[in-house]
């Protein structure tokens, strides 16, 4: 059976729902090319093998979990395995999040608070996430100690967290 045979436009498919595979993606950890890539995949996944579409919601789930999947499964043929309870525990906290949404509106939230921070705060979260640097790294890099980028990345952290609670509201 085809897509078209089960009821789903796939371009219609991925408009809706691209986005918001590759942000939850990304909240389990996988690095941007990888989320590009497993994103493309999990569509191809449905393309293949459809499913029955009969809510917004199911359909979402759906999509996470074939996604979620294929991440694993990237990971065990790269060797790295994860904590499967760790990414369960991610995952719950994204679907309480974000719930049937894409992570638009926490992602622009985030994209807000970034701006309330200082250079020096905004370039230790740089050099840490979109650098991978080690903690010596960014220490050198700046000129402080490793306890002290400690404690700079624990600060800069509580003080997002607090300002995407007031953004987004509830427990992020």
């Amino acid at each position: 059976m085809t897509t078209a045979e089960h009821g789903i436009d796939l371009a219609d498919l991925m408009r809706e729902h691209q986005a918001g595979v590759w942000r939850f993606l990304r909240a389990l950890g996988a690095e941007p090319n990888l989320a590009d890539d497993i994103t493309q995949e999990t569509f191809l996944a449905v393309y293949r093998k459809p499913f029955e579409q009969r809510s917004r919601g199911q359909t979402i789930a759906y999509l996470r979990i074939v996604a979620k999947n294929l991440f694993l499964k990237a990971r065990r043929r790269d060797g790295r395995e994860l904590a499967v309870a760790e990414l369960e525990q991610v995952e719950a906290e994204w679907n309480e999040l974000v719930g049937e949404e894409d992570g638009a509106a926490l992602a622009a939230a985030l994209k807000e608070c970034l701006k309330q921070l200082e250079d020096k705060p905004k370039q230790a979260l740089d050099l840490q996430y979109q650098q991978g640097k080690q903690r010596v790294e960014i220490a050198a890099t700046l000129g402080m100690t490793d306890d002290g980028v400690k404690t700079l990345l624990r600060r800069t952290k509580a003080r997002l967290r607090k300002c995407m609670e007031i953004r987004v509201g509830g427990d992020t």
